[in-house]
């Protein structure tokens, strides 16, 4: 019972300090203990139950922006992390938007739209597949998950990109469009 009772403490620990951190003043959040045991704690529980060993699991979150799908992707890695001891990636479908130069090909070519990053088609898909498939590999060996500047509307440079050294249990992918399914082609 020590043991459970030291671990939940380290969790709500950790739990609080990265909600202080996310606090804007005169902003608190409000009932993060309740969300923690109510909410939070599920989910992970719910994570661990369903995946299978040996295997990355991906878990998407989707939701508009500004929702809090960062936010609850670090909450959730935290606590995996700490609860369970499960390596955890969290993967932002904006950080696999096409460069720059390539929305301005695309928007010279097919439509002005492909200039503005968020349009379907300017994602790179492509990447993030093979992303995805290198992390989830059995002979797993470190990966490069590439960084999204919004305030230069173009992609990092590869030395800021995140450096993935262990094969992860759990990828977090999030974005306001994950899982959402295409509409057919109307002839």
């Amino acid at each position: 019972m020590n043991i459970k009772r030291s671990k939940f403490s380290k969790i709500k620990k950790k739990y609080l300090q990265f909600i202080k951190s996310q606090e804007i003043p005169n902003e608190p959040f409000k009932d993060k203990l309740k969300q923690l045991n109510n909410f939070y704690i599920p989910i992970c529980d719910m994570i661990y139950k369903q995946r299978c060993k040996n295997k990355t699991k991906i878990i998407g979150l989707a939701g508009g922006q500004g929702s809090g799908k960062s936010t609850i992707s670090r909450i959730l890695k935290i606590l995996i992390k700490e609860k369970f001891n499960l390596e955890t990636v969290i993967i932002s479908i904006d950080d696999f938007y096409k460069t720059l130069r390539d929305r301005k090909k695309m928007s010279k070519s097919f439509s002005k739209l492909f200039l503005t990053r968020g349009v379907p088609g300017t994602h790179d898909t492509k990447m993030l597949f093979n992303c995805l498939t290198k992390l989830k590999q059995k002979s797993f060996s470190k990966i490069l998950i590439p960084k999204f500047d919004k305030s230069t509307d173009d992609r990092c440079k590869k030395r800021e990109w995140t450096r993935v050294l262990k094969k992860p249990d759990i990828i977090i992918f999030e974005g306001w469009c994950v899982g959402a399914i295409a509409q057919k082609k109307i002839v």
